[in-house]
This record gives C-alpha cells, structure tokens and sequence, in this order.
C-alpha cells in the first residue's frame, strides 16, 4: 500500500491549488479516503473526506473552498483547494479511511503568502 501526495507548493492568499493522491496496492474507490493536514507547531487536522459511495464531508473551515474527488481510473484522490488563506499553510496528507489518521503517504506542503 503506497499514497504519494503532489500538488502542493507556494500560492498568494486568493490563490488555488489542486492536490493530487496516487494510490497504489488498494482500490481508492472501495475505501474511504481523507486528508488532514497539520501546521507547524500544531497538531494533525482533518480536511475532508469521501466515501465509496461518493459523499463528501469537509472541515467548517474548508466549506465552500476545497472539494475532494477522486479520479477511479487513475486511482487517485484529489483536493482542489480555492480561496487559500495564509492560514491553510500546512503538509497535507492523503490518508486510508475517513478520519485522516490511518496509513498514509510522505506528504506536500502548501504555503499561502504574499
């Protein structure tokens, strides 16, 4: 089982990423997939995940500015993050599962400044 994140890189406030997930040794459309991320200095957040069956579920925060979706053919999750704030700065990771704690993959960091 191996995730390997990509996307992520310096934006300025206002700015969008799109965050990438390829998964590889599992079916991302039989599991649950989040991601989570995690500041300096702070401890791990969840983002947001989907389900098997396609619902989408999202932190307060990132309502109405990420959307996750996954890509079956290409075995990959992604996170496509608009309206980026100074206070997205963070390594997001894709992980197993609907929580953003279970096995997941090195990580990509993203940084919002002017």
């Amino acid at each position: 089982v191996r995730l390997v994140e990509s996307g992520g890189g310096l934006v300025q406030p206002g700015g969008s990423l799109r965050l990438s997930c390829v998964a590889s040794g599992f079916t991302v459309s039989s599991s649950a997939m989040s991601w989570a991320r995690q500041a300096p200095g702070k401890g791990r957040e969840w983002v947001s995940s989907i389900y098997s069956d396609s619902r989408t579920y999202y932190a307060d925060s990132m309502k109405g500015r990420f959307t996750i979706s996954r890509d079956n053919a290409k075995n990959t999750v992604y996170l496509q993050m608009n309206s980026l704030k100074p206070e997205d700065t963070a390594v997001y990771y894709c992980a197993i599962g609907a929580t953003g704690r279970g096995t997941r993959g090195q990580g990509t960091q993203v940084t919002v400044s002017s």
